[in-house]
């Protein structure tokens, strides 16, 4: 069943279907319309075929300017959809990008990726296209991708918060986010951020690092929405103050999304 989420790919880390769970209430996240994935700037054709398949209308970018510039992302032949991005940068450093010496091991790794989730919550760039997000599933048909440089944190939350809006319960949340180490495709990702990193380090990461830096925990979303919480008082003041998405826009998301 986990690996029916994924998408088989062999240059795009971590596709995959992010529907399926149940929601309060009754019914189920729909499956075949709320995709998510790293970057596609290695995309090979018979990836794009495959991806031309699931008839994408709307691509959420998460990654900031300097990002989409490096890695320009390759798109299906012909494809007409929407690309929604943020004009400018949206994470300061990202850990698996920006590093230092102390970066080699895995504490130090760990703690850098707690700190992105620290900042997440109060990162302006990241509330905008979270809010973007939220309203352009809201008023565009089809199924559409949300995605980052490595398909885990920015876009992880993202995840998150739409399960939520939809209905999920806490640990189908932790589930999916959880669900990124399981991904068939950690090569891809490691070669895309590892060799960089060791480049600029010039030094080799051990193990744990690499998988500190590559990999997702349950403390990193617990760090996400304790932030939130301490700043909004509750998730669901944040998701209708921060981003807009007010009691008539959430149910006409689970009408689109539920069934």
């Amino acid at each position: 069943m986990i690996r029916e989420r994924f998408l088989d790919t062999q240059g795009i880390h971590n596709f995959r279907d992010y529907g399926g769970y149940a929601v309060e209430g009754g019914g189920t996240v729909r499956r075949g319309l709320l995709f998510r994935s790293g970057q596609h700037v290695e995309a090979t054709d018979e990836d794009l075929r495959a991806i031309a398949k699931l008839d994408i209308h709307t691509v959420i970018d998460l990654r900031g300017l300097s990002e989409r510039e490096r890695n320009p992302c390759r798109r299906v032949e012909g494809f007409n959809g929407e690309v929604i991005f943020y004009d400018g940068e949206t994470s300061s450093s990202p850990p698996h990008m920006d590093v230092d010496a102390s970066t080699t091991t895995a504490e130090y790794a760990r703690q850098r990726m707690m700190a992105v989730y620290e900042r997440m919550p109060r990162n302006p760039a990241m509330i905008e296209m979270f809010a973007r997000y939220f309203r352009v599933l809201d008023e565009r048909e089809g199924a559409s991708l949300v995605h980052c440089f490595a398909g885990k944190d920015r876009t992880g939350v993202a995840a998150t918060l739409m399960l939520h809006v939809l209905g999920a319960n806490r640990d189908d949340q932790m589930h999916e986010f959880l669900l990124t180490n399981q991904a068939p495709t950690l090569d891809v990702l490691r070669q895309q951020s590892v060799p960089g990193i060791e480049e600029r380090l010039g030094r080799k990461l051990d193990e744990d690092a690499v998988r500190a830096l590559l990999e997702v925990h349950e403390d990193y979303l617990h760090t996400y929405i304790r932030e939130i919480e301490s700043e909004h008082g509750s998730l669901d003041t944040f998701i209708s103050g921060a981003l807009g998405v007010d009691d008539a826009m959430r149910a006409r998301l689970r009408d689109k999304f539920v069934a």
